[in-house]
């Protein structure tokens, strides 16, 4: 599986920010989440995220954030056959 395109934007003390962008298919890799964080879409799409314990599918709406705390551990794919999908991580140190 292709891997999705991470461009860290800043990465201080205090805050790392990251725009990744995920073309049709492609992944992160199954990671775990040392930050708390925030996610703002940039796009709207769906994400497949392959966690412990099952796979789900989620909704990113463009413009909405949402935050997770640390520890999360998934793979977050593009299950769209056409569709980019982009948006930036924030996490907070």
């Amino acid at each position: 599986m292709a891997s999705a395109t991470p461009t860290q934007l800043i990465d201080n003390d205090r805050v790392r920010v990251t725009e990744w962008r995920f073309g049709p298919g492609e992944s992160t890799g199954y990671h775990r989440h040392e930050f708390d964080y925030v996610v703002v879409p940039t796009t709207t799409g769906d994400l497949l995220l392959k966690e412990a314990d099952g796979d789900r599918t989620v909704r990113i709406e463009t413009g909405v954030p949402y935050f997770r705390n640390e520890g999360v551990e998934h793979d977050v794919i593009n299950p769209s056959q056409e569709n980019e999908i982009v948006f930036v991580e924030v996490e907070i140190k």
